[in-house]
């Protein structure tokens, strides 16, 4: 059971949120034209992710055993989840900056839970290019496979995509927090989030098993979309997993926010002000 004082400041911290945005999104919408443009290049540059992907198979037929619309599957769904993550959390990177020029001071003074006033910072609503771009590729796989649909694939693939935005804003978070104490390492966060989506759109069987087990039982990104993809697909998991594990995403973003909190909470307390 939450304690009544630590729900409260949740509530405070999800409204204080969307006032955040709500103030970024009036100044975007100020200039639609620019964030029109904008908006499109970000669907543009993030849709080369794919052609690349399809002009792979212009010389393969098959890609780690996986054929074009089963890379597209599992592309669509991890750049989604991704999407809405970097969409919601993804000003966590500049933490770092605000650390090292001081200005971070000026959110800690605020009654408002210094988190949500980081992730809504410069909440940038062009971001949902990427979204629509990964929505497209889902579709495109959706309507080509063959698949054998049964409740359990249907309740799957928005479980997929949702416990995988949840379990990529818990990277981002963690990520925000070593920035404490590293003070530049938006690139090192970067990694295990750009790169991580990158990873995922690529079947596992590409990759050495060191790596699977890696991003499976330490940095768990096995299970935005590879472990619940393969569920749909029908397809034997990597690490002869049991055919389980596909329904433990929201578990594992449960566990992931859980020790994002902790190393938020760690990383806020060892800050040092550059006054001091």
């Amino acid at each position: 059971m939450v304690p009544l004082s630590e729900r409260s400041r949740w509530a405070e911290g999800v409204r204080a949120y969307g006032l955040i945005v709500a103030m970024w999104l009036r100044s975007t919408m100020a200039y639609r034209a620019s964030f029109v443009m904008t908006a499109v290049g970000n669907f543009v540059a993030t849709g080369f992710d794919f052609v690349t992907i399809m002009l792979m198979f212009t010389h393969v037929d098959v890609l780690g055993g996986f054929t074009l619309p089963e890379v597209a599957l599992l592309y669509g769904a991890s750049a989604t989840a991704f999407g809405l993550a970097d969409l919601l959390l993804g000003s966590m990177d500049r933490l770092g900056r605000r650390v090292r020029d001081g200005t971070l001071d000026t959110l800690l003074v605020r009654p408002v839970p210094v988190l949500a006033q980081v992730a809504a910072d410069r909440f940038a609503l062009r971001r949902l290019g990427r979204i629509t771009q990964g929505l497209l590729v889902l579709g495109y796989a959706l309507t080509v496979l063959d698949i054998g649909w049964t409740p359990l694939k249907v309740l799957m693939l928005p479980m997929m995509v949702l416990s995988g935005a949840a379990v990529f804003g818990a990277v981002f978070v963690v990520g925000a927090a070593f920035q404490f104490w590293a003070q530049d390492a938006s690139e090192v966060q970067n990694a295990f989030t750009y790169g991580g989506t990158t990873l995922l759109q690529y079947p596992p069987s590409v990759f050495a098993k060191d790596l699977v087990r890696g991003v499976t039982f330490v940095v768990p990104l096995a299970f935005v979309s590879w472990l619940p993809a393969l569920y749909v697909l029908g397809r034997d998991y990597p690490l002869d997993l049991p055919r389980w594990v596909a329904f433990l995403p929201p578990v594992v973003a449960a566990g992931c926010w859980l020790l994002a909190g902790l190393a938020w909470r760690a990383g806020l307390r060892a800050y040092r002000s550059t006054g001091n």
